[in-house]
């Protein structure tokens, strides 16, 4: 479904490939790849360790859980505006000050006195993840062939499902053992680590090109580019709805303990980070528009078995099919946007990046009024419906219709 790829403009950087003097795009590769795993594990940290959030700082889970809404909604919002705001800069710059921003402001959430303090921090260092992941993508565009574009976006997702096999479940055990400022320090410890990885290892003068007006404005009106956009949308608000509230739910109809909780965690994991490698070695013959139909269909039928292993361990079966499409979605959407347009593609990704983070908020803000009400058990109803709705507007966004781009 993607046309032709269009020549890089003439004053847009082409990356390492083209500079006799550039780093290894391989060593930028797996640089951006652990950057995702941290970005990743920073995020998710807070569901992972919501029920120590809870009972440290004496609020309800609802009430934690607008710890994930509000970082959210600021991912969401900022993800398309910062994109704007940081197109020329140098990728390499603008990503290690990232995940440094990313450290401070996690070693300050650790510290926070109480939730008060803490939910203005846990706001300001979701500025990172708003940057990082879209703008690491837009970077790959530029620094790999237009043949390798899907593998290499795809593996840098990779991070994203290791830090749901080492991260989260790690997260959750120290959260459960020796508390959740625990598990923040030592994911913002990890951050300063990568940023000075990436300072020393990506490029100079990787500057995907910057997006006028009109451009923006082409995205925006494009109905196959908004109507994918949608899916992603959909899709992470139906997944957070359930998702953020894994621990809560979990201690509530299994009696899961910490040691339980982290081997649930990392049984999700692991088979994301299985879903997601099989999809970097087969999307590029699949297509990435049959990829996304196939994660999604794993994720519903994930749904569905939901009732079957509520309060007994054969819960871990359930989990298999959404561990095997989660993460593998959100790759293979990446990619699909690329290939659909990749001149807008720094413009979509920052869209779909705000989609998925608002997702999550909505997904979150929606799980939290139904345990409020006393609705915990319903949740995966809710998150059937909307993934059912992503599936139908994934088949939609499937049109043939050529995108135009504009001209720089």
């Amino acid at each position: 479904m993607s046309g032709p790829t269009r020549p890089a403009p003439a004053h847009q950087s082409v990356g390492p490939r083209h500079s006799p003097d550039a780093a290894d795009p391989r060593s930028a590769l797996w640089a951006l790849m652990v950057g995702n795993f941290v970005i990743g594990t920073g995020v998710m940290v807070v569901p992972g360790t919501l029920n120590d959030i809870s009972h440290s700082l004496q609020v309800s889970v609802p009430q934690a859980g607008l710890l994930i809404t509000a970082g959210a909604i600021l991912m969401g919002v900022g993800a398309p505006v910062l994109a704007s705001l940081v197109a020329g800069w140098d990728r390499r710059r603008l990503l290690a000050a990232t995940l440094l921003w990313y450290g401070l402001m996690l070693a300050a959430c650790a510290v926070a006195p109480g939730y008060d303090s803490l939910l203005p921090l846990r706001v300001l260092a979701m500025l990172a993840p708003a940057v990082f992941t879209p703008q690491a993508a837009a970077s790959i565009g530029v620094m790999v062939l237009p043949a390798q574009r899907g593998k290499a976006i795809t593996f840098v997702f990779l991070g994203w499902s290791v830090a749901s096999v080492a991260g989260m479940p790690l997260g959750a055990w120290v959260g459960e053992t020796w508390g959740w400022r625990w598990a923040f320090g030592g994911v913002a410890v990890m951050a300063v680590a990568c940023a000075a990885w990436i300072w020393q290892v990506m490029p100079n003068a990787v500057r995907p090109a910057a997006l006028s007006r009109q451009a923006w404005a082409s995205a925006l009106q494009s109905g196959p580019l908004m109507r994918v956009v949608g899916v992603t949308l959909l899709s992470s608000f139906g997944q957070f709805t359930l998702f953020s509230y894994f621990a809560p739910f979990f201690k509530q109809t299994l009696q899961a303990d910490a040691q339980t909780l982290s081997l649930l965690f990392l049984w999700f994991g692991a088979f994301g980070l299985a879903g997601n490698l099989v999809l970097t070695r087969v999307i590029d013959r699949l297509g990435a528009s049959r990829a996304v139909l196939l994660t999604l269909g794993l994720m519903l039928l994930s749904q569905l078995l939901w009732p079957l292993g509520q309060g007994t361990l054969s819960m871990a079966a359930v989990l298999v099919p959404w561990a095997l499409g989660c993460f593998a979605a959100n790759s293979a959407q990446q990619a699909r946007l690329v290939g659909l347009s990749p001149t807008l593609a720094p413009g979509t990704i920052a869209l779909n990046t705000s989609a998925m983070y608002g997702g999550q908020a909505m997904g979150a803000a929606l799980g939290g009024w139904m345990i409020a009400q006393g609705q915990m058990l319903q949740l995966h109803w809710v998150s059937l419906a909307l993934l059912l709705a992503a599936v139908w507007l994934s088949v939609r966004a499937d049109s043939r219709r050529p995108i135009t781009t504009p001209s720089s």
